[in-house]
């Protein structure tokens, strides 16, 4: 562990249980809520399954492989997790940072597209469509995804950055939603970084990150 701006850090190594991770993120919330724990960033990959944001639709689910699905709790639809993919949950304090929800929101978009850009991808966002897109017209692809819950005004989920997971899991559902586009990874346009590679990039873009929520300037 680490803490950078008086923000804790943890890396997992291995494939995390969904549940596992549900728990922490939820225990963590409510010690940041009565001042017991530092705000968090976890950083870890997932076994293969489908979360189910509160607007899922079922009929968005096809899941051929049979992969556990969970009730995430989150805003948004299905999203697919899996090995290869980098998660990020996000444990902030908008109590003290602006309480400001769309803020957060752009804020987590240009972290992951200036984290990516670090990397050599120039990423976008796309009026009307969450995530995080690539390319253009017919071409264009969703390589990140973003979900998030805010608790007595303490965030809970985050984002998804697709580095090399098997992009034929994503199959399985309609990706939050949108049906006519794509999904891509760092892989897949042809990038081969680590997952330390996308870590060291997250650390690098992180205090710009914070410095877009509207309180983080009264923080100390």
């Amino acid at each position: 562990m680490e803490t950078i701006d008086g923000v804790e850090w943890r890396t997992s190594e291995g494939l995390v249980p969904y549940d596992d991770a549900l728990a922490f993120m939820e225990a963590r919330a409510a010690a940041i809520r009565a001042g017991e724990e530092r705000e968090c960033v976890w950083l870890l990959e997932h076994p293969p399954l489908f979360t189910a944001g509160t607007s899922a639709d079922p009929a968005e689910l096809f899941n051929p492989l049979g992969f556990p699905v969970y009730e995430a709790g989150r805003g948004g639809r299905y999203t697919y997790h899996g090995p290869g993919q980098r998660v990020g949950y996000v444990m902030i304090d908008l109590d003290r940072r602006g309480r400001d929800v769309r803020a957060l929101v752009h804020a987590l978009e240009g972290w992951v597209i200036n984290s990516l850009s670090a990397l050599g991808i120039a990423a976008h966002r796309a009026p009307g469509r969450i995530g995080i897109w690539v390319g253009e017209g017919l071409a264009e692809a969703k390589i990140a995804a973003l979900g998030i819950r805010v608790r007595r005004w303490v965030t809970l989920h985050g984002f998804s950055i697709n580095v090399a997971p098997d992009l034929g899991h994503f199959t399985g559902i309609v990706p939050c939603g949108i049906s006519d586009f794509g999904v891509t990874s760092l892989a897949a346009e042809g990038k081969n970084a680590t997952m330390a590679d996308v870590d060291a990039a997250l650390r690098g873009a992180f205090a710009r990150f914070l410095n877009d929520l509207p309180g983080t300037n009264q923080v100390s």
